[in-house]
């Protein structure tokens, strides 16, 4: 922060605040615009300066924040209290509203004459058709008409959503290895409503993410649409695709009705797509599974339906090649998702479809994707030849440099080591270079560590490429002791990597890796 806008937060509390403090007054410094400017251009290793270099208090510039899609203090306010003036009301209301008229009809019945059922049965007809109009304007938010911007997937890398490990600074890195298109990590839509700060820092997109999306996951149509409102109202938010998440397989989303366990239920599905297709002026995305039972997959008759519904503003499906009770076991299956692409219906628009699984190398791209994209001539596949990266992106995230440039990349370890000092600044820039904001760098390092070390270098390894479901063995040797550091599998040896680029850590600190993947 002190190097990029010339002023640091945290002040005494920073834990570089040798840099930026004045040793004998205590006074924290700041910069000059064109101080900040010949800071910006030069190299890392030429911004340690003395004491008596230091800059002197001049007229200084403010704090400049470059990250996008901050939500207002006012509008956190608002939801916290639940007074935001939303459009949309929420299912369990439209429900009461329509017994409320419902007894007001039947009152009003049986005050009429009974010598009269001709009448009777105009004035029910006439509620009905109130009725259905009024809870249609609940649940419909008649916002203003907007230009809906459109999202070309083909020949792209795509950085699918990661939950955890897909935060900003990650996607920082990804972008510096030639990643096209990245996402926000899964946001639930009901902590959104309840305006929980931690869950809107994950909409949050950085300067250098030109193509960003955002995904939610919700169990009901209400939910998502108040959410559409939310990003579609909030000045300065800079949001290319909305991504609805109908893949997560974990218990806790499921049993909310989200995740995956949306795709059970095609009613709720059509009012969510329906209302924020109505909402927003961005495509809407529909990120699924195979099925929920890996033997019952039903993701080709869903599809389909989804497309006769025709519903404008879907930009893309996006495909795991696995079911929900899969989970990450077993190798992704891209016969179905071919299966998958061919099944839409020639009598409505087609809506593309982006394959997702077990992307680990430019050949698994070219042979698992860009085979099966117009196979044989077929015209009714709809698979685009878009590379859609989930756990390679995150044990090799120069694959994006891989796919492009049809290479397996040698990286060294000195190379590896310069990604993850990348990777410690953009974390302290983007969570504080105070005690909690090392503690959170640190974490986050330590939960991508876990995903790095199952990197077997392309220089050892007998048979290339490295696949996704191939476990390294036991106690692997590098070709030098960083390396060697890197291939460990031991957490203690992960917090020796953290320690060289964020300090010691307290004697009694430990860590464990919050997804436990049981399958590689």
């Amino acid at each position: 922060a002190w190097r990029l806008r010339g002023y640091c937060d945290f002040g005494v509390m920073c834990r570089l605040g040798s840099c930026h403090i004045n040793m004998s007054t205590g006074q924290n410094l700041r910069k000059t615009a064109d101080e900040c400017k010949s800071d910006a251009s030069k190299d890392d290793d030429n911004n340690t300066e003395t004491e008596a270099s230091q800059p002197k208090v001049q007229l200084a510039i403010g704090h400049q924040n470059d990250i996008k899609n901050v939500i207002s203090r006012d509008t956190m306010v608002k939801l916290r209290k639940s007074t935001y003036p939303f459009v949309c009301k929420r299912h369990f209301e439209v429900a009461k509203e329509k017994q409320k008229q419902k007894q007001k009809e039947d009152a009003r019945v049986k005050e009429m004459n009974e010598e009269a059922p001709k009448a009777v049965d105009a004035d029910r007809e006439h509620l009905t058709a109130t009725e259905a109009k009024s809870v249609g304007d609940a649940t419909t938010p008649a916002l203003p008409l907007k230009e809906r911007k459109l999202i070309d997937f083909r020949n792209k890398v795509y950085i699918a959503p990661l939950t955890t490990v897909g935060n900003l600074p990650f996607r920082r890195i990804m972008k510096q290895f030639g990643a096209d298109i990245t996402c926000g990590e899964m946001a639930l839509a009901d902590q959104l409503l309840q305006g929980k700060a931690s869950e809107w820092a994950l909409v949050k997109r950085h300067p250098s993410e030109d193509v960003f999306g955002v995904q939610i996951a919700a169990g009901h149509a209400d939910q998502y649409t108040r959410i559409a409102e939310v990003l579609t109202n909030e000045e300065g938010f800079e949001i290319d695709f909305v991504d609805m998440n109908l893949g997560c397989p974990i218990d806790l989303v499921c049993e909310k009705g989200a995740g995956a366990s949306l795709m059970l239920r095609e009613k709720k599905l059509r009012g969510s797509v329906e209302g924020l297709t109505k909402v927003l002026n961005c495509p809407v995305t529909i990120k699924m599974r195979t099925g929920w039972d890996e033997k019952k997959n039903f993701a080709h008759n869903l599809v389909p339906n989804i497309q006769k519904w025709g519903i404008e503003g879907i930009g893309a499906f996006m495909i795991h090649g696995r079911s929900r009770l899969q989970r990450y076991s077993r190798l992704a299956d891209w016969d179905y998702i071919a299966q998958v692409a061919s099944s839409q219906s020639s009598d409505y628009p087609k809506i593309p479809v982006i394959g997702n699984g077990d992307i680990f190398s430019y050949n698994d791209y070219e042979e698992t994707i860009l085979k099966r994209v117009g196979e044989g001539g077929d015209t009714d596949n709809m698979l685009l030849p878009t590379a859609m990266l989930g756990r390679g992106a995150l044990i090799k995230p120069w694959l994006p440099t891989e796919i492009k440039e049809r290479r397996h990349w040698d990286i060294s370890a000195t190379e590896r080591l310069d990604m993850l000092k990348d990777f410690v600044r953009y974390g302290l820039e983007h969570y504080g270079s105070d005690q909690q904001g090392v503690n959170n760098t640190r974490r986050f390092l330590l939960e991508w560590l876990s995903f790095l070390h199952r990197y077997v270098p392309v220089g050892m390894l007998e048979v290339l490429p490295q696949q996704m479901n191939h476990r390294p063995p036991q106690n692997m040797c590098g070709r030098n002791d960083l390396e060697t550091l890197m291939l460990s599998k031991n957490c203690a040896d992960w917090i020796k990597i953290s320690e060289m680029l964020l300090g010691p850590v307290p004697e009694d600190f430990q860590f464990v890796p919050k997804h436990k993947a049981n399958s590689y």
